[in-house]
C-alpha cells in the first residue's frame, strides 16, 4: 500500500458508494456469500458468521474461544455462563471506580446531602459553585457506570450476557438525568439487570420493581393511598410485560397503582412511625421500602381476579400474574427476535419462543436457545442492521481485539453523536430496535467519521491523563488473518474493489469499517 495520505478523490467516491449502499440496503443485501452456516462453506467463514452474530462483534479473541469446539457447545456456555474473568487491566479500571467501592445507599445519601447543603447556601455565587460541583460529581458517577458497561461489552467473554444486559437496560429503560439516578444507575445495572439477564423473567421483573432507580424514575415514590400515581403501573403493563394491545383496561392500571401504593425508597437510616397493627407489614431491603402507612389496603381486583389485602405481597402476586401471562410471553419473545434477528421476525418462530417462555416459567436462556438454534436465525447472519452501540463496539473489538483501551470517552461521545447514549433515553420506551431508526444518510456520514477515527489509531482511545496527557500508539491492523480467512469471503465484489483501491492502511481500514457488510451483524 502507498504511504499514508488524505482520502483521494477516487477513494472518496468509492467510499460514498459504500455509504449509499449501506443506506439503501440495511438488510444486508450487498453481501457476497449469503449461504447459511453448514451449507458447505469453510469452517472459518461459518464460525465468523456465527460469532459475529452472537457477540458484540467478532474478533480474533472470540474466534479463539471457539477454537475446535462445536458451535452448539459454545452457545451453551454463553447461555449459561460462568462468572466473567475480565483481563486484569480491565478489571483494575473497574475496581478503581467509586461505584465499585461505595454502596449505593451511602452514595446516594451523600449526594442528596451535598445538593441540600448547596441549595441552602446564602451566597448566590457560593450556591452556584456548590451546585455545579454537585452536578459534576453526579455526571462522573453516571460516566463511571457507562464506562464499566462499555469495558464489559468489549472484553467480557460472556458476550450474550453482556448483550442481554444492554437489551434489558433498554427494555426497562430509565433516564439517568432525572433526580438522583446518576448515583444509582450503576447499581441498577449491576444488581437488578445483569444477574438476571439470562435467568427467569419473573426474577428480573421483580428486581427491577424493587430497585430505587425504577421507582424514582417512574414516580412510584409518590404513589400513596389517596394520592395515586399511575406512571409505573401503566408502564409496567404497557412496556415491561403485557404490551399495549393485551386487553387490559384503565381499571386494571388503576388497580395496579393501588396495589403499588407504599412501594418506595428510603436511603436514610430513619424508619416510619407505624401503628402496632401496621408494623408486621413494614418491609425494608436496602433502600427499598414498603411503608404500610402509605398503602391502600382496600379490596382490589386485577386482570379479572381479586387481590387479597396483604400489603407488599399484593405487589408480588400482581407481578406473578404479569410475568406469566401469555401476552407477556409473546411480547418478550417478539422483542427478543427483533433484537437478534430482524425487524419482522417470522410469526411461527415467535410462537415457538413464546411456548418455550411459558413452558419454562419465563426462562430467558431457554427462550433464547429456541431462537438462536433455529433455522431462521442460522439464515439471518449479515441481515440485521447495527444500531449505534453495536456498530461502535463491533468496530473497536475488530480493530483492537484484546488490547485494552485506556479511555472510553471517545466511544461515549460517538454514541452521543449517533443518538444512542447509554442511559440517555428520556422516555421509558427505550431506544428503537428497528433498522430504519438508524439508517439515515446523516447517520451513515457520522459512522464514516467514526470509522476514520478508529482506523487512524488517533481516536483518543489510548490517551492517558497521568502524569500528563499523552496518547499511546495503537494502529489497528485489520488486514490480518481473520480478514483473509473469513471476513473477505463475506464481502461483495464492490466492497473488495473499493478496498483494492485504498491508498494507505488507514484508508483501507476506513473502507472496511464503512462497508455495507460491516454495517450489518
Amino acid at each position: 500500500m502507498a504511504a499514508r495520505r488524505s482520502l483521494p478523490a477516487i477513494g472518496s467516491a468509492l467510499l460514498a458508494g459504500l455509504v449509499l449502499a449501506s443506506c439503501a440496503a440495511p438488510g444486508g443485501t450487498a453481501t457476497a456469500a449469503q449461504s447459511s452456516p453448514g451449507q458447505g462453506q469453510p469452517v472459518a467463514i461459518e464460525t465468523f458468521r456465527a460469532i459475529n452474530h452472537l457477540t458484540w462483534g467478532a474478533d480474533t479473541t472470540a474466534m479463539a474461544q471457539v477454537g475446535g469446539t462445536p458451535l452448539d457447545q459454545y452457545l451453551g456456555r454463553q447461555l449459561h455462563p460462568s462468572p466473567a474473568r475480565l483481563p486484569p487491566a480491565v478489571q483494575a479500571q473497574i475496581a478503581a471506580m467509586t461505584i465499585s467501592q461505595r454502596p449505593v445507599d451511602a452514595l446516594e445519601q451523600e449526594m442528596a446531602q451535598r445538593r441540600k447543603a448547596a441549595a441552602a447556601l446564602a451566597s448566590d455565587d457560593d450556591k452556584k459553585a456548590a451546585l455545579q460541583a454537585w452536578q459534576q460529581e453526579m455526571n462522573r458517577l453516571g460516566r463511571e457506570a457507562a464506562t464499566r458497561h462499555i469495558l464489559r461489552a468489549l472484553y467480557s467473554p460472556n458476550q450474550i450476557q453482556e448483550q442481554m444486559t444492554w437489551f434489558w437496560m433498554n427494555h426497562f429503560s430509565v433516564f439517568q438525568n432525572k433526580g438522583n439516578l446518576r448515583a444509582t444507575i450503576g447499581d441498577y445495572e449491576d444488581v437488578a439487570i445483569r444477574p438476571h439477564a439470562l435467568g427467569k423473567f419473573r426474577d428480573l421483573l421483580g428486581a427491577v420493581a424493587h430497585h430505587p432507580a425504577m421507582l424514582v424514575y417512574l414516580d412510584n415514590v409518590q404513589n400513596a393511598a389517596g394520592h395515586i400515581n399511575e406512571n409505573y403501573a401503566r408502564e409496567i403493563m404497557e412496556l415491561h410485560t403485557l404490551g399495549v394491545n393485551a386487553g387490559y383496561t384503565q381499571h386494571d392500571v388503576q388497580e395496579l397503582a393501588r396495589i403499588m401504593t407504599g412501594v418506595g425508597v428510603n436511603f436514610g437510616p430513619n424508619e416510619p412511625n407505624l401503628r402496632r397493627e401496621l408494623q408486621p407489614y413494614f418491609v425494608r431491603q436496602g433502600a427499598f421500602v414498603f411503608n404500610p402507612r402509605r398503602h391502600d389496603f382496600g379490596p382490589k381486583d386485577f386482570l379479572g381476579q381479586p387481590i387479597r389485602s396483604q400489603g407488599l405481597a399484593e405487589f408480588d402476586e400482581a407481578l406473578d400474574r404479569l410475568a406469566r401471562a401469555p401476552a407477556t410471553a409473546r411480547i418478550i419473545s417478539r422483542k427478543l427476535a427483533v433484537y437478534w434477528l430482524s425487524d419482522d421476525p417470522p410469526p411461527a418462530l415467535v410462537e415457538r419462543m413464546a411456548q418455550t417462555f411459558q413452558h419454562s416459567d419465563g426462562d430467558i436462556a431457554a427462550t433464547l436457545q429456541t431462537l438462536l438454534t433455529s433455522r431462521e436465525f442460522a439464515q439471518s447472519a449479515g441481515h440485521k442492521f447495527k444500531d449505534p452501540m453495536r456498530y461502535v463496539i463491533s468496530s473497536v473489538r475488530l480493530a483492537y481485539d484484546d488490547k485494552t483501551i485506556l479511555n472510553v470517552g471517545p466511544i461515549l461521545n460517538w454514541l452521543n453523536r449517533m443518538g444512542e447514549p447509554l442511559y440517555g433515553h428520556q422516555t421509558p420506551d427505550g431506544y428503537p430496535l428497528l433498522d430504519s431508526a438508524w439508517a439515515s444518510p446523516g447517520q451513515m456520514a457520522t459512522r464514516f467519521e467514526i470509522a476514520k477515527a478508529i482506523s487512524s489509531g488517533s481516536a483518543g482511545l489510548f490517551k492517558t491523563d497521568e502524569p500528563q496527557p499523552r496518547e499511546r500508539t495503537a494502529f489497528p491492523q485489520l488486514a490480518n488473518a481473520l480478514y483473509f480467512d473469513a471476513i473477505s469471503q463475506t464481502l461483495s465484489p464492490a466492497t473488495r474493489h473499493a478496498l483494492d483501491q485504498a491508498a494507505s492502511p488507514q484508508e483501507w481500514n476506513t473502507f472496511l469499517l464503512s462497508s455495507p457488510e460491516w454495517m450489518n451483524r
